[in-house]
């Protein structure tokens, strides 16, 4: 595995052990998870998987590549990437190709999070109740 990083090498050997927890109710490690992260981003992540739950409740929470995530069918339609994960200097709401935001030709995926006042908790209620219609 040289060129990759410490934290990618970590994140692949996550990733492989999440797929042999399929088909478990992965919401206790997810919510484990999120207890380890530093304050700012554990205060992010928290207030995140609660809106996550209250406006897309048939998102099932579980682990990818050793981060929080949603899915529906098994397939991730959104996850949580700390600022700490890869050193970077906000948080990431990531949304996969599985997330309904299509919005033309050309429309964000990522958004970046420093923290979850009202303004920015309607913005992601709202898209990610997009990304499940």
């Amino acid at each position: 595995m040289s060129g990759f990083t410490t934290a990618e090498r970590d994140a692949m050997k996550q990733r492989a052990k999440e797929l042999k927890s399929r088909g478990k109710d992965l919401e206790p490690e997810v919510l484990a998870k999120i207890s380890e992260m530093t304050e700012s981003d554990r205060t992010i992540a928290t207030r995140l998987h609660a809106l996550i739950k209250e406006n897309a409740p048939d998102l099932t929470p579980k682990l990818w590549y050793g981060m929080p995530s949603y899915a529906r069918n098994g397939k991730v339609v959104c996850f949580f990437q700390p600022a700490t994960k890869f050193k970077t200097r906000y948080a990431i709401l990531g949304f996969s190709d599985e997330a309904n935001l299509d919005d033309g030709t050309v429309w964000p995926t990522y958004f970046a999070l420093t923290t979850l006042d009202g303004e920015a908790e309607a913005k992601v209620a709202a898209l990610v109740k997009q990304a499940v219609s």
